[in-house]
């Protein structure tokens, strides 16, 4: 088989998925069709209409797009077989029925951003972070009947520093998902469509989920050790973003996001107490003070400590929850 012979059909919408269509371009492969949410409402009335950057760029790039409600509707299934694609890459997009993934003739693959069967879910580039990985990464598999449970093609591993956050390993997971992905279509070109894989039951442990994120996920337990506290805030930053409830002298609750930390050594007092010196602002976990660098307070703009101690009296009587 050939680059030639390849007729893919790509789903994908936010702009990690970008990348990746952006590198089948590049590197001529024939994608006759791109599929993507519909575009969806914003502004302050709901009224403007905003296109997916997946849409966005397919346009620029002259390729047909599909905006399906419905996976299942049975003008869209139709529509999508008439491009006759024999292959069909997904990156970033929702769970397909087995209608679309099932029908080009050398299957649907998925680019997952984690080492699968690790972190399977909507959010795994949070998860690894807020579980304090050293190591996640990127897989391809093929898509069968559950999620994120096909068998594996190829995976590539990707280091998470210590001080590292989500849009970090977002960043780079994105890049390196690209490069998997042309890495997996050349493999299946060299196998003639049929190329080896893995049942992910033969790598299986205990296996760690990555479900989606809400805004009450979000919200920081400080009776726990600072480094789980620290990892969390990293986890969640710069989007969605840690918060916690700070609570005025007199009773007065604000929510407080965080997102920059630094872990500390420094004696703990009682889980959610607030202290300063000169130049630092802390809150007491379990067992350490977490120094928080970065922060924002509703209906303010994101500062760092040093701003947000200029603007508070009385500090030592405030706490969080």
């Amino acid at each position: 088989m050939t680059k030639n012979e390849l007729r893919i059909v790509f789903m994908g919408t936010p702009e990690f998925a970008v990348e990746t269509l952006q590198k089948l371009v590049e590197n001529k492969y024939n994608v006759v069709a791109v599929v993507t949410q519909p575009d969806k409402p914003v502004g302050r009335h709901q009224t403007e209409m905003q296109p997916s950057p997946v849409k966005q760029y397919a346009i620029e790039h002259g390729l047909p797009v599909l905006q399906p409600e419905k996976m299942k509707d049975p003008v869209f299934v139709e529509q999508l077989r008439a491009y006759q694609a024999n292959l069909q890459v997904v990156v970033a997009f929702r769970m397909l029925p087995e209608v679309v993934w099932d029908m080009p003739e050398y299957g649907t693959f998925n680019v997952h951003a984690a080492l699968l069967p690790q972190y399977r879910g909507a959010a795994p580039i949070n998860w690894a972070v807020i579980n304090g990985e050293t190591e996640t990464g990127v897989t391809t598999f093929f898509l069968d009947h559950n999620i994120d449970t096909g068998r594996i093609i190829l995976k590539k591993p990707f280091a998470i520093p210590d001080d590292a956050d989500v849009e970090y390993v977002y960043d780079g997971l994105m890049h390196l998902g690209a490069q998997l992905c042309l890495e997996t279509l050349e493999t299946i070109i060299a196998a003639d469509g049929h190329p080896a894989s893995t049942a992910q039951e033969e790598q299986a442990g205990v296996l760690k989920a990555a479900p989606k994120i809400f805004k009450e996920t979000c919200e920081v337990n400080w009776q726990q050790p600072v480094k789980k506290v620290y990892d969390f805030v990293r986890g969640l930053s710069p989007y969605p973003g840690a918060w916690t409830t700070l609570v005025a002298p007199d009773g007065k609750e604000t929510v407080l996001k965080l997102f920059k930390t630094t872990k500390t050594l420094l004696p703990a007092t009682m889980p959610g107490h607030i202290s300063a010196d000169k130049r630092h602002l802390y809150i007491s976990c379990e067992d350490h003070l977490l120094q928080i660098d970065a922060l924002q307070l509703a209906g303010k703009k994101r500062m760092d400590a040093a701003a947000f101690l200029n603007g508070m009296k009385e500090l030592e009587k405030y706490f969080v929850k």
